[in-house]
């Protein structure tokens, strides 16, 4: 076999191929890009990243604290910043919707069966942007004036100017207590350690998991009896009127009305697909396993806790993982209702610095540094949940 391999020739071997064909492929990239570098040069123009640090000279009211007389860098960070807020929590909210949604489509009542139905044919049977429109222009944009706001319970104001919700904010004791919550985060991975070599070791894990939350709950809220202020104060949105009668709504945290619209509708329209990825992923799992866990006296809830969801878990993360990314890239709709997410903030750069090339390529860059972080941590979960074969 040894004499065989060394006859085959360079040109005809398997791994030397495979190499070569790498080889002039990134060769190929660097000649295309040459070229395009070359011509672009050509035309008179440069290609170079140091207008970032030039003034931006406009406005942007959405997102960290931004003026006029800051750079295009600072500006890109808002985009940025503004994408990955509506980005991650819309995850979150899809995500759940989409779990309850998907087990509802499969229950015994009628009813839940019915609505939660069509919801998702509705919902993934119209396009994005003109639920977005829909959502902005006839719900969002058509609720009353700030000044006959809906107060809901929690004293959240709900208004055309968006919605605003009560917040903590931090008081000076808050130094003396945050090391209490670093503590609680080291014990509760002590825990998990503890909890997994117990596995390892006799087949089952030692303790509940709820006992992991125990120092997440119990030493914040020691070092909260210790220190003698309170480090967290809740602040309350209150409506105040300001000079010629201008309405202005101080305290707690404010969304916009193109946030709120932005979010509602990724949140609704991603949560559809996540249903029916739920439905298909407990389809998945043996009948026969709901049969033998309720001859065991299982309840209903305890068999989609405990034996059903973690195995439907195994078929719904792979798909879950591209509707995430659908979901971050689908935010660049948002442009539409006039969000300053990354794109629409880009688009402004791009008007007034006129770079066009390098612009694209930092929006792209961008993207796809949220989407890989988003691939690497889903497929970190998948792997932990995935049945190792001996």
């Amino acid at each position: 076999m040894a004499e065989r391999r060394r006859a085959v020739p360079f040109w005809r071997d398997e791994r030397v191929l495979k190499v070569l064909t790498q080889i002039g492929f990134v060769v190929l990239v660097l000649v295309v890009g040459s070229g395009m570098l070359s011509n672009y040069r050509k035309r008179g123009l440069t290609f170079s990243f140091g207008f970032l640090d030039e003034e931006a000279s406009f406005h942007l009211a959405e997102g960290i604290p931004f003026s006029p007389t800051d750079s295009y860098a600072r500006a890109f960070l808002v985009g940025v910043v503004n994408t990955a807020r509506v980005a991650s929590l819309g995850i979150i909210l899809a995500t759940l919707v989409g779990l309850v949604t998907g087990i509802a489509r499969l229950s015994d009542n009628w009813l839940v069966s019915r609505i939660a139905s069509v919801y998702i044919e509705i919902i993934r049977n119209t396009p994005l942007l003109v639920q977005l429109f829909f959502l902005y222009f006839a719900v969002i944009i058509q609720l009353p004036s700030l000044r006959e706001a809906l107060v809901l319970p929690g004293n959240i104001l709900l208004s055309n100017r968006g919605f605003v919700l009560p917040w903590p904010r931090p008081t000076v004791s808050f130094g003396l207590w945050w090391p209490f919550l670093v503590v609680a985060v080291i014990g509760a991975t002590l825990m998990l350690i503890l909890r997994r070599r117990g596995v390892q070791r006799t087949g089952r894990p030692s303790f509940n998991l709820l006992w992991v939350g125990v120092p997440l709950i119990v030493i914040p809220v020691l070092g909260w009896l210790l220190i003698p202020r309170s480090p967290l104060l809740l602040d309350l949105p209150e409506i105040v009127t300001m000079s010629g009668g201008v309405l202005k709504v101080e305290g707690g945290t404010k969304f916009s009305p193109e946030y709120t619209a932005l979010l509602f509708g990724l949140v609704v329209y991603t949560g559809a697909f996540i249903a029916e990825v739920v439905r298909a992923g407990i389809l998945a799992v043996p009948r026969g396993q709901t049969e033998a866990a309720r001859a065991q006296g299982f309840t209903n809830g305890q068999i989609l806790r405990l034996i059903i969801m973690p195995q439907a878990l195994r078929v719904i993360i792979p798909p879950l993982i591209s509707q995430y990314l659908n979901l971050t890239k689908n935010s660049s709709l948002a442009i539409g209702i006039a969000f300053l997410d990354l794109y629409a903030v880009s688009t402004t750069m791009l008007n007034q610095s006129g770079r066009v090339v390098e612009v694209f390529l930092m929006i792209m860059a961008s993207y796809l540094t949220m989407s890989l972080t988003i691939s690497l941590i889903m497929n970190i979960v998948n792997r932990r949940i995935q049945i190792v074969e001996r």
